[in-house]
């Protein structure tokens, strides 16, 4: 019999953040069932918990993520939750922002993780890359959709169609990564940005990333009106009252969070 793996995917509160860690070192965290389980469990809890205001996703043992675990493919497992898809994310990343924080390789599916952030930090040395089309396969996690919104499309086209491993120096010359740091220090500057969100109104917060993130997709005569629809509940929101009471009184708001 064999023992025990433990946890394959840890979560840690810190403060307002959740660290969402995957931690399957021996697979190169590869995502296999119960990994895609966990992640959209914590996706979960995230949202649900109105006293979380940011997540943080990263990897454990020096590496993020080697994308989808063959081994566990081959036996006929589907890294996927409904509703959520792979890896319990790519297909609805959570309402309240998240932050990739890789240190290693990102690559297939784990890239795709990573696109499905709202911010990247990565360590210098750290790389990317889809190399599905050098395995007689496609990127469906979502990167072929995402990575042309993120980087210049012939960036993004030439990175997808050669499968090429991307360095982090190259990744942040292009406007992917929003802090690129000395190995060991992605965590760090995550969840410093990630605490920065944190101190923010959270539902101007939501708000704002949704309109960012379906806003390019409305058509230009529509765009006000559905942007409004999501403004107008914050702007009457306590939180608004409170922000703005905040600012008059020179004092730090304390945010109700719906």
């Amino acid at each position: 019999m064999s023992a025990d793996p433990g946890p394959v995917v840890r979560t840690q509160r810190r403060g307002a953040v959740l660290v969402v860690t995957l931690d399957r070192p021996e697979a190169r965290n590869a995502v296999n069932t119960a990994v895609a389980v966990a992640v959209g469990a914590a996706m979960e809890r995230l949202d649900a918990d109105d006293s979380l205001r940011a997540g943080v996703l990263t990897g454990a043992g020096g590496v993020f993520c080697a994308g989808m675990d063959l081994k566990a493919f081959l036996a006929g497992e589907r890294p996927a939750v409904p509703g959520r898809g792979f890896a319990g994310l790519v297909e609805r990343p959570p309402d309240k922002p998240l932050i990739a924080a890789v240190e290693g390789f990102a690559l297939a599916g784990g890239f795709e993780m990573v696109l499905a952030c709202d911010l990247i930090t990565a360590a210098d040395d750290a790389c990317f890359g889809l190399p599905e089309v050098r395995r007689g396969l496609m990127a469906g996690g979502g990167g072929l959709l995402r990575l042309p919104r993120r980087v210049p499309r012939g960036k993004a086209a030439e990175w997808a169609l050669t499968g090429d491993r991307i360095s982090a120096a190259d990744a942040h010359a292009a406007g992917l990564l929003n802090r690129l740091t000395p190995p060991g220090g992605a965590l760090d500057a995550a969840l410093e940005l990630a605490e920065r969100i944190a101190a923010n109104g959270p539902p101007a917060v939501r708000a704002t990333k949704r309109v960012l993130a379906e806003g390019g997709q409305w058509p230009e005569a529509e765009a006000f009106a559905r942007q409004n629809a999501i403004y107008e509940p914050v702007r009457s929101s306590e939180d608004a009252r409170e922000g703005a009471a905040a600012f008059t009184e020179k004092r730090s708001p304390l945010w109700q969070g719906r």
